[in-house]
């Protein structure tokens, strides 16, 4: 009987190996192409961006081929849960609260949020001073947390939204005053194209660590350690061999946004 015991502890053992040592020979990689220069896509309809490049440069440190699924912002999580994809590359900020639900790695970039309203407003971007105005948000995202927790509450009127290019389609059309979005985003996006002429950042540097989280991270299931150990190791990589920055001077030349 202690022999048997020990026969089916080694064989128990075994396997638990077998699966901490899983290779992954294809990632699924959610992400919403709303959100320019991070994720969009293409004249063609192909995904590309920032986070798209860098899920790319992450797979082929794991030599797994990237398949990349579109999905909505504010059913990021729940879909990862319910195993449509394996992860979450999409500018994705690292919370409290997200990580009571799924598992993050490092951070593979930080920028900070700002708002950006018409330039004839007269406001310095604290909450009081947009009372009465129409900011529009990205639903989910840590913009809207920030905006239902300190814009709401002075009496500016937050409309949020399935997609971060509705948002700039209703200022366009007259329907909003603003946005609350990442710095980076909201300027290649948005205030460096035609439509965003005469619109401006206004106030400073959004930093709340509790709505805004400590950087971007790749979010995985939390029982996939070996698909979250395995993209930190192609971070780290990325980082060292000169790959992150080879992409990140592609979208964001002279800027640094792996931030603090």
């Amino acid at each position: 009987m202690f022999q048997k015991s020990l026969i089916l502890g080694a064989v128990a053992l075994a396997m638990s190996a077998t699966v901490a040592a899983k290779e992954w020979k294809e990632v699924r990689v959610a992400i919403d192409p709303t959100y320019k220069p991070f994720t969009f896509k293409t004249a063609d309809g192909k995904p590309t961006g920032f986070d798209v490049d860098i899920a790319q440069a992450l797979c082929d440190e794991m030599k797994a081929k990237c398949v990349f699924v579109e999905q909505v912002w504010d059913s990021m999580i729940p879909g990862l849960t319910a195993k449509k994809y394996d992860t979450i590359i999409s500018s994705m900020s690292i919370t409290e609260e997200r990580k009571r639900q799924v598992d993050f790695t490092t951070k593979y970039y930080n920028t900070l949020s700002q708002i950006v309203v018409k330039s004839d407003i007269k406001t310095d971007g604290t909450p009081a001073s947009l009372k009465g105005k129409k900011i529009g948000v990205l639903k989910g995202s840590t913009q809207e947390k920030y905006a239902m927790g300190e814009l709401k509450k002075a009496g500016v009127n937050v409309v949020n939204y399935e997609a971060q290019d509705q948002v700039y389609l209703d200022i366009k059309s007259g329907r909003l005053d603003g946005t609350v979005a990442d710095i980076m985003e909201v300027k290649g996006g948005f205030l460096d194209t035609p439509d965003g002429k005469g619109y401006v950042f206004v106030g400073q540097p959004l930093k709340f660590p509790k709505y805004f989280g400590e950087g971007a991270g790749a979010a995985v299931r939390k029982s996939d350690k070996d698909l979250k150990e395995a993209l930190n190791k192609g971070i780290a990589s990325i980082r060292t061999s000169g790959k992150w920055q080879q992409i990140s001077d592609k979208y964001f030349p002279g800027t640094d946004i792996w931030g603090d």
